[in-house]
């Protein structure tokens, strides 16, 4: 989705939460600074025409493990789910939230990050970036830089379905999504809100 599509969702989401724009700004310098690379081919190759699975890290996710199939897509944390049960996922997408070692190991045995900036996770992207030396992508929810990029979506998981959908999967299975949760805390709340919003707006439903 181009950014200028993607604009008027990003500015209601910035008034919905409060969030200042700038910091989004900022945080997505600091990440084009610290990043000496940008594999947007690699992770293109990874998924168009392929099938491609994207896992979130609701507590179902544990109970799907034997429904993923074809190019595995983790959100954040889903990561560590699948790594402990033995599954090596092919992308991971996050804003570090949810980074532990295994992100490290993952990633130099070839597990692409696509590492996302926004205005809290300034601290998290220098403790995690100069510790991944793998392949790497950038994203922001701003304006797109030269090498960072911005493919729509919210939340670890949504962005990873609307990066599968641009960038041409034949098709997206989505597990280890729960968007009805109201366990979680109100900001969570609201996150899970517009992940259902914006992952309608492609025409997955959930």
């Amino acid at each position: 989705m181009r950014f200028e599509e993607f604009e008027p969702h990003y500015r209601e989401i910035l008034d919905y939460f409060g969030f200042d724009r700038a910091d989004d700004e900022e945080a997505a310098l600091l990440l084009n600074d610290l990043l000496d690379r940008d594999d947007l081919a690699l992770l293109r190759d990874r998924i168009s025409g392929n099938a491609v699975t994207v896992c979130g890290n609701a507590e179902i996710l544990r109970e799907q493990l034997r429904e993923i199939d074809g190019v595995v897509i983790a959100a954040d944390a889903a990561a560590l789910v699948l790594y402990d049960a033995g599954i090596i996922p092919d992308i991971i997408f996050t804003d570090l939230d949810g980074a532990d070692d295994p992100f490290i190991t993952m990633n130099e045995e070839g597990t692409l990050i696509v590492v996302h900036a926004h205005g809290d996770n300034t601290k998290l992207l220098s403790r995690w970036v100069p510790r991944l030396t793998g392949p790497l992508v950038g994203t922001t929810q701003s304006r797109p830089l030269p090498g960072i990029h911005n493919f729509g979506g919210f939340t670890d998981g949504d962005r990873a379905v609307f990066a599968a959908d641009e960038l041409g999967a034949a098709t997206i299975t989505i597990l280890g999504f729960d968007l009805s949760d109201t366990s979680v805390d109100p900001m969570k709340r609201g996150k899970l809100l517009w992940a259902r919003k914006l992952l309608g707006m492609i025409g997955y439903d959930l």
